[in-house]
């Protein structure tokens, strides 16, 4: 039995190996939920209120110019690991997360205002709409794939295997790639922001293009 707020996150981060910032979100939440109990009279007070929650910060990782070239260049043989290559950097131009480009369909690229194409998509996560003009490899990736059979049968954009089967194979694509660092799906959305901001874009619009509802998240790859 849990005594008190910090016993449960002791629990958190030994007993279940739960890292410090997820275990912080726990505690966030659960936090809400009793404050919810105190407006309600089920509880006399907040045993969360004097907890202090740190979080502990984390260095992005994500792909520099060079290895996004070394990336691209790559001429893969292996068909399956050709394809998880180019759906990972059609993520790191466009900085979807897995759900966002595994849910799209082709409906979702329209024409913009500049006569260009752009994704018109709604993240899964927040649920907020982004608008995301398409860079020229984005649209050789769609392109090279408007006619596969899976995503045709799927009515998806791209033919997007499992996160986990991505990650699996990604493995194997940065050692032919010779890119020395762990590569998954949620790195190719850091490696989108971080080329953005290295390229002067405002954090503003950045913060936009990713989808974000807060400025604090976005400032984590400034």
């Amino acid at each position: 039995k849990l005594g008190t707020i910090t016993d449960f996150e002791h629990y958190l981060k030994s007993v279940k190996g739960v890292g410090v910032n997820c275990t912080n979100k726990y505690l966030t939440h659960l936090n809400k939920i009793i404050n919810l109990a105190v407006d309600k009279d089920w509880l006399d007070k907040n045993p969360c209120l004097n907890h202090k929650i740190k979080n502990k910060t984390v260095v992005k990782e994500y792909l520099n110019e060079f290895e996004i070239q070394a990336l691209i260049d790559k001429n893969i043989i292996n068909k399956r690991l050709d394809q998880v290559r180019d759906i990972f950097a059609f993520c790191c131009f466009t900085g979807l997360a897995f759900i966002d480009v595994k849910n799209l369909t082709p409906n979702d690229i329209k024409k913009g205002i500049d006569h260009k194409q752009w994704l018109y998509t709604k993240r899964k996560k927040t649920g907020t709409t982004t608008n995301i003009p398409l860079f020229p490899h984005a649209l050789t990736i769609i392109e090279k794939y408007r006619c596969n059979p899976q995503a045709i049968n799927k009515g998806t954009l791209l033919p997007v295997l499992s996160n986990q089967k991505m990650n699996a194979y990604l493995k194997e694509v940065a050692i032919i790639c010779g890119i020395d660092k762990h590569l998954t799906m949620h790195l190719a959305r850091h490696t989108y922001a971080t080329y953005l901001l290295t390229k002067n874009v405002p954090i503003e619009s950045v913060s936009k293009l990713l989808g974000h509802r807060s400025l604090k998240t976005t400032q984590i790859y400034a």
